[in-house]
């Protein structure tokens, strides 16, 4: 089984010694994502709504270079900075993922990369 490594400019840059996504076997695993903008590396004004669209999009964008999408995705693990925010970052994940949603861990940490206030990881069919 070969290891494919994904990377796409239609999302953030690796910020580390990292991948944008792995994709082997039937499955891509993609790397947390918060909420920067690709095109200028700075993650997007607002708060945790505007976090998570940008979040999502940016996801979307690295499977997509994977070859698959985010109807494939069959778990996601959220880390939010402030758990407050899991009803306004649900609300949002909800609209990506109405039909038959995948598996999530929700988990609260004490920060994120850039001081974000949301990073999503997920791992998708192929």
């Amino acid at each position: 089984m070969s290891k494919r490594v994904i990377h796409t400019d239609k999302a953030p840059k690796a910020i580390g010694p990292y991948s944008q996504a792995i994709h082997i076997g039937e499955l891509v695993y993609t790397a947390g994502q918060v909420a920067l903008d690709p095109a200028t590396m700075e993650l997007v004004p607002g708060g945790i709504e505007e976090q998570t669209r940008q979040v999502l999009a940016n996801l979307t964008n690295v499977l997509a270079a994977a070859g698959t999408d985010m109807s494939k995705v069959v778990k996601t693990t959220v880390f939010l900075k402030d758990m407050s925010d899991f009803a306004k970052m649900n609300a949002i994940y909800g609209g990506v993922f109405a039909e038959n949603p995948p598996a999530r861990t929700t988990v609260a940490v004490a920060g994120l990369p850039k001081n974000a206030l949301v990073e999503i990881e997920c791992v998708a069919l192929a």
